[in-house]
């Protein structure tokens, strides 16, 4: 199998700036949220959809998600999936600090050493990655395996929201769900991507076996995408915007990292110690993700949640 040329840098900028649009974009969509929830409580009349797509703030955060669906397209066309996805955790950092900058509250030192762990771990994953991971043309049986693993878990959705169609739901459910449709629009993409470049390189327009394969990803990309988007709404009803973040930036790149090693195989020329590495930094980012989702949260030690400018004073 031939490997396809990328751009690791010009990925991993592109990278950033979709995190960028997508932490603000999911700040404004919140806040938009909340003020259809809090006017629905107090009598308003109309339909929240309704009332919800009228609200500027919401929009303005819509705009800023294409925005950044579209910067993380432009990514994967750069560079492998691998190097790219974990980037996303710059939402997540980005989030925490404009709420510490709009709340006026200065950073804890548990929330800056959270950061820290975050962007460390995701430095030596993607510093590794982009040395050793690979990009070459999907095969049908690659396509096929994953709208195949699609189809189950959008099964085990439906499964999972009948079953509990008459309790209260767990607000962090809808978060989780949120991310795994996210990563299937990120792999689905980079599959759709892979196949576009590969036809146009060798010249192949008829409609054949491969390209309806590749029609069948753009349906999933679209499955997927809608219901990221209802799940993302969902989730911002029940959890602050930094959880919801924080989801998105575990959830989705965990599962498309599994997905790429897995069935598009941009890890199998990886030495062993380049893996090592993937388990221990993923490890790490992971860590001081949920350490950061929960770093503003009541403590037993004062000092954990001291501002930090007292310790620079």
């Amino acid at each position: 199998m031939s490997e396809m040329a990328s751009a690791p840098v010009l990925g991993i900028g592109l990278a950033i700036a979709s995190a960028t649009a997508l932490a603000i974009g999911n700040m404004l969509q919140a806040k938009g949220v909340h003020e259809i929830e809090d006017a629905a409580s107090n009598g308003a009349n109309g339909s929240k959809f309704v009332n919800l797509v009228r609200n500027h703030i919401w929009l303005l955060g819509a705009v800023l998600l294409g925005i950044s669906i579209l910067f993380q397209m432009g990514s994967l066309a750069f560079a492998p999936l691998m190097v790219v996805q974990p980037l996303g955790v710059v939402a997540l950092v980005i989030t925490v600090l404009a709420t510490s900058l709009i709340s006026k509250r200065t950073p804890t030192v548990r929330v800056v050493r959270s950061i820290v762990i975050c962007v460390v771990g995701v430095a030596g994953f993607v510093t590794v990655a982009a040395m050793v991971t690979t990009q070459h043309p999907i095969t049908n049986t690659q396509l096929v395996a994953v709208l195949a693993v699609l189809g189950g878990v959008l099964l085990a959705t439906g499964i999972i929201l009948a079953l509990g169609r008459h309790r209260r739901s767990v607000p962090l459910l809808w978060v989780l769900l949120g991310g795994v449709y996210s990563a299937f629009v990120a792999t689905l993409g980079k599959t759709v991507i892979l196949r576009v470049q590969a036809v146009l390189k060798s010249h192949e327009f008829h409609l054949n076996t491969a390209n309806i394969l590749t029609l069948g990803c753009l349906i999933g990309i679209a499955v997927a995408g809608l219901l990221s988007i209802y799940f993302v709404q969902r989730a911002h009803i029940g959890n602050r915007p930094e959880v919801v973040v924080a989801g998105l930036t575990v959830i989705d790149p965990a599962i498309a990292v599994v997905l790429s090693i897995t069935i598009l195989g941009e890890a199998s020329g990886a030495p062993v110690w380049a893996v090592i590495v993937f388990i221990v930094a993923g490890a790490t980012a992971i860590g001081g993700v949920f350490a950061l989702s929960n770093a503003e949260g009541v403590t037993t030690d004062p000092a954990q949640d001291r501002p930090l400018t007292q310790d620079l004073s």
